[in-house]
């Protein structure tokens, strides 16, 4: 059997101190998805165990933020990454309403400490993606040549899921259109929305976040078979899920072995800047 050493394009750290940060708000996703041991922390090396075990080669590791401030530092990112230099990249996670800070400390984290992407889940600010709130960063992201990675669908936190609307997107990659944009949790409940902003718009693509292959909607696996073979990206959102568990449900799709390939690794390559 072919090992593909997959690209997982969704985590954030979840050790003791940062599972301890956890709002009650946002754990009840946790409980939601029967992963409420996990508040209890999992060390770094653990986690790179699993995915050792699981065939996850990369991943990009993410800040994670809440409405109170970060959950998971970007500067604790920075600490994961500089210890398993080509295992990860850094995605960079700010309150956007600080303006240039915002800006100035995105640049910093790409230039310094080797981030290669951003981070924006809307539903924290109350503020949907085309706000021009999120257009300073969007326009750094550019200039830094990043894609953005950006919360949609529906929110398994206890906050408003109205962010989450695909359509948000379509006015963002207008007026970007040489940002990469990576859309979250297939837009789940809109996931036809969401596929129909990605048909649109070669910079968007779709992430399978918090979702396990024998749970994909029809309409995405059509997607993923056919016409979105090269817009689709592999992720699983952990510790919400365990690595193991989405990998072994891949082969119950019926992909073939090129789009496979894609859609575990070669699509998030294209999309992530790794480095070797």
């Amino acid at each position: 059997m072919e090992t593909i050493g997959a690209v997982d394009v969704w985590i954030q750290p979840h050790t003791k101190e940062c599972a301890g940060r956890w709002s009650a708000e946002m754990a009840h996703v946790l409980k939601l998805f029967g992963r409420e041991t996990t508040l209890a922390g999992i060390s770094i090396e653990e986690m790179v165990a699993e995915m050792d075990q699981a065939g996850i080669e990369k991943a990009v590791m993410s800040a994670l933020m809440d409405p109170k401030g970060h959950i998971v530092t970007n500067e604790f990112v920075a600490e994961v990454i500089n210890k398993y230099p080509g295992r990860f990249i850094g995605q960079f996670a700010y309150d956007p309403r600080t303006g240039m800070k915002a800006v100035r400390e995105l640049e910093n984290f790409v230039r310094e400490f080797n981030f290669g992407g951003l981070k924006i889940e809307p539903f924290i600010f109350h503020t949907p993606p085309n706000d021009k709130v999120y257009y300073p960063l969007y326009a750094k992201c550019c200039e830094l040549e990043i894609p953005v990675t950006i919360q949609v669908g529906h929110t398994a936190p206890l906050l408003p899921s109205a962010t989450g609307k695909p359509i948000y997107l379509d006015e963002v990659a207008l007026d970007f259109p040489e940002l990469k944009i990576v859309a979250g949790h297939i837009g789940w409940p809109w996931t036809e929305e969401m596929i129909s902003i990605a048909w649109k718009h070669p910079n968007v693509y779709i992430d399978t976040s918090a979702h396990t292959p024998k749970h994909y909607p029809p309409a995405f696996v059509h997607f993923l078979k056919t016409f979105g073979q090269d817009k689709s990206l592999f992720a699983t959102d952990w510790p919400l899920l365990p690595f193991s568990r989405p990998m072994q449900e891949i082969d119950s799709l019926g992909l073939s072995r090129s789009i496979k390939r894609k859609f575990l690794r070669e699509n998030a390559l294209k999309v992530f800047p790794f480095r070797e």
